[in-house]
């Protein structure tokens, strides 16, 4: 398929029914035709250890689907059926796609963080109303003793566990009962492109992650979609390499589904992706050894990447490297692709939109700073939306409004319908999903993000989501009220940090109020890196708290941090909030502006110096 290069292109595009184009249905179906097109040819590699790269594992398509199928043919012997749920709490493991596309197969896939506290894993799977789990012998270890949860459980499966770990015979290894099946064919009645495939979580206003319902059809056409954007640069000599972690839907998608429909290779990278500094420090090796061609990652990455030298390495396969979670600061897009020779290609996805809404096009003008244009057969309109979230109008070029879409690859809803409210927006008859978040749209189609409504807190491509940690902060007797806002970070792009007022006449230490944070914030990623004591939160003239504020006062300690660091003075910071560019930070007085420049091209807020 040529390459996409205009919006044009994509209204030409679009302009065919996709119901003509003989899209595979179901994840299954997807699968299952990749096996028939590309049987030995290798699907999935897995190193378990990035440091000694040379030693993998491999299966072909043809393994792939067997290994799916037993999958299948096992939830469904354990009584699972259409629109029953299979849950996983893996790290990114050669059993993590096993269960994942098996549990699509039979039923629902349930995908849960391994990181999460226990009860925060135990009140997913409650709210996902899952009858089994995969998960790893460890883990489970520590779910156990939830109260009543292994009672709701029909049936556990460790990965790599011992049989012997649970004298509950409702406990096996995942790996003895997958032999046990057949892989040669599918016991399971097989799904159909409406059937609900995976529950994926996202970031809430509640406190606990939203559980978004994603149907087949959905899941596959973002594929389908994605790929027409690619164009002739996916075929089947492509190999991709997974980083990110597989509760996230970019794993699954982007280095999942999407080179798999073209008969592409995926190197599945450490069970702990990037986190794993051993792919950090041999990424650009392992790249020249797997002849990789394509990676996904969020802008810390890209900043960390520059630190490791190429040297030698023959990195001359990689086409492109997609970069979405967070937008991708200017000087560190310009000095990544000028040391690497690398096009990057900004884009925008949510869980709700199957995985990419919106990309830069590879075979047209790369606009930095914008996310690129919409998918084909995916509409994506800015609107002005009142306080309820009822359409007024659409809004013109360059203008700001909210974020809308609809499409094929467009979610089912929330699984809890009280996260519904507000979701929806009807424009002339027809339901838009409101993102939440805003922008605006160039005369030649290109998106231009301008803020989160959301609020969202996204570390390391995560979400978190600020009311988790104050709702914990808040139930300390001591504490009025609290706020956490996000802190640039270089490594994670960014970190939760909390602002507190206390209660008249109370004394309590920022040390103790961590200390109660970490026993209280039912996730670890999101306990805030610092809590500082104000004598009080900013508001607005209705009495409302204005982050913002608070966010500023990060940006620019950040700046004094990584300036004294650098052994740089500066005689004036002033952080603002700029339409169409997000936060600014216009400095003075600076000995040496490249420097500067260098220390803070790692961080997502613009920076001007006088």
């Amino acid at each position: 398929m040529p390459d996409i290069a205009t919006e044009a292109d994509i209204i030409n595009l679009s302009a065919t029914d996709p119901a003509t184009l003989g899209w595979p249905q179901t994840s299954y179906d997807l699968l299952r035709r990749a096996a028939e097109q590309h049987g030995a040819r290798p699907a999935l590699t897995f190193l378990p250890d990035p440091a000694h790269f040379e030693r993998f594992t491999r299966w072909s398509f043809a393994d792939l689907l067997a290994e799916v199928t037993r999958a299948a043919n096992l939830f469904h012997g354990d009584g699972i059926g259409r629109g029953d749920v299979v849950a996983y709490c893996l790290p990114n493991l050669p059993e993590t796609h096993f269960a994942l596309w098996g549990a699509e197969t039979a039923g629902v896939a349930l995908a849960i963080n391994p990181a999460l506290a226990a009860r925060q894993i135990a009140a997913l799977l409650g709210s996902g109303q899952a009858r089994l789990l995969v998960t790893t012998d460890a883990i489970w270890r520590t779910l156990a003793a939830e109260p009543g949860l292994a009672e709701r459980l029909a049936r556990v499966y460790l990965v790599d566990g011992r049989e012997t770990v649970s004298t509950d015979a409702r406990v096996r290894n995942f790996q003895a009962a997958l032999a046990e099946q057949p892989g040669d064919r599918l016991l399971a009645p097989p799904p159909r492109g409406e059937d609900d495939s995976s529950f994926f979580c996202t970031g809430g206003t509640t406190g606990a992650p939203k559980i978004a319902r994603r149907r087949h059809s959905g899941e596959t056409g973002n594929s389908m979609m994605t790929a027409a954007v690619l164009g002739e640069h996916l075929s089947k000599d492509s190999v991709f390499l997974c980083g990110l972690p597989m509760f996230h839907v970019n794993a699954i998608a982007v280095t999942g589904l999407l080179p798999w429909s073209a008969g592409a290779e995926v190197i599945l990278a450490s069970p702990a992706g990037y986190r794993d500094l051993g792919l950090i420090d041999n990424f650009w090796r392992i790249i020249e050894r797997f002849r990789v061609s394509f990676f996904s990652g969020v802008p810390t990455l890209y900043a960390m990447l520059l630190e490791r030298p190429i040297g030698d390495a023959d990195i001359s396969s990689l086409d492109s490297a997609i970069c979405g979670a967070a937008p991708m600061p200017t000087e560190l897009f310009r000095r990544f692709e000028a040391a690497t020779g690398v096009n990057i290609l900004e884009g925008y996805g949510l869980t709700e939109s199957g995985c990419v809404a919106a990309l830069n096009p590879i075979g047209g003008e790369r606009r930095i700073g914008s996310i690129g244009l919409r998918l084909p057969w995916q509409d994506l309109l800015i609107a002005e939306v009142d306080s309820d979230g009822h359409y007024i109008r659409d809004c013109a070029a360059g203008e700001v409004g909210a974020v809308l879409l609809k499409g094929l690859n467009v979610f089912l809803g929330y699984v809890d319908e009280d996260h519904n409210k507000g979701l929806w927006v009807e424009r002339d008859g027809a339901l838009w999903m409101n993102t939440g978040d805003l922008g605006r749209m160039d005369t030649e189609g290109y998106v231009w993000l301008t803020g989160r409504k959301k609020e969202l807190i996204i570390r390391g491509g995560h979400n978190i989501d600020p009311a988790l940690i104050e709702e914990a902060l808040n139930a300390h007797p001591d504490i009025a009220m609290a706020a956490a806002v996000p802190r640039p970070d270089q490594h994670s792009g960014e970190v939760p940090v909390a602002y507190v007022q206390l209660r008249d006449g109370a004394e309590v230490s920022p040390e103790e109020l961590s200390a109660h944070a970490a026993r209280a914030v039912p996730e670890r990623a999101a306990i805030p890196k610092a809590i500082r004591v104000v004598d009080a939160l900013p508001q607005t003239a209705v009495g409302k708290l204005f982050k913002p504020d608070l966010v500023m006062r990060e940006i620019a300690d950040v700046i004094r941090t990584e300036a004294k660091l650098a052994g740089l003075d500066l005689s004036e910071i002033t952080v603002k909030q700029v339409p169409g560019r997000g936060y600014v930070a216009y400095l003075s007085g600076a000995e040496n502006e490249d420097r500067l420049h260098a220390c803070l091209s790692g961080f997502a807020f613009g920076v001007e110096i006088a």
